[in-house]
């Protein structure tokens, strides 16, 4: 089993930046593929980035590309979410996701992932 625990969001301004982090325990993490997914009411969970094991691959939402940045600290076991130039539209519920790949394929299906966080809000006012 992972545990995963978001925290970091909040309320900013348009233009603003925040940064989100996911601390993971439990089993070992190797081959350990971690995403964000964010989810408004009435809405599908979105993907918004993936980063490999290693942190040597990463892949990202079409919508979040040049504003958003995955990274990961292994010796911590802690994904990062750093969101800049931020607009009203980015508000949402941010879930941090795993899910065990040998072959460390990013997948932006939610479907595929196994282990979830609680949800940590971000508000992005005009």
């Amino acid at each position: 089993q992972v545990q995963l625990v978001e925290s970091g969001g909040g309320l900013v301004q348009a233009g603003g930046s925040l940064r989100l982090s996911c601390a993971a325990s439990g089993r070992t993490f190797s081959y350990l593929v971690m995403a964000w997914f964010r989810q408004t009411p009435g809405q599908e969970r979105e993907f918004v980035a993936a980063i490999s094991w290693s942190g040597g691959s990463t892949y990202y939402a079409d919508s979040v590309k040049g504003r958003f940045t995955i990274s990961r600290d292994k010796d911590k076991n802690t994904v990062y979410l750093e969101m800049n130039s931020l607009a009203p539209d980015d508000t949402a519920v941010y879930y941090c996701a795993a899910r065990f790949s040998g072959r460390q394929i990013l997948r932006s299906d939610y479907q595929r992932y196994d282990y979830w966080g609680q949800g940590t809000q971000v508000t992005v006012s005009s």
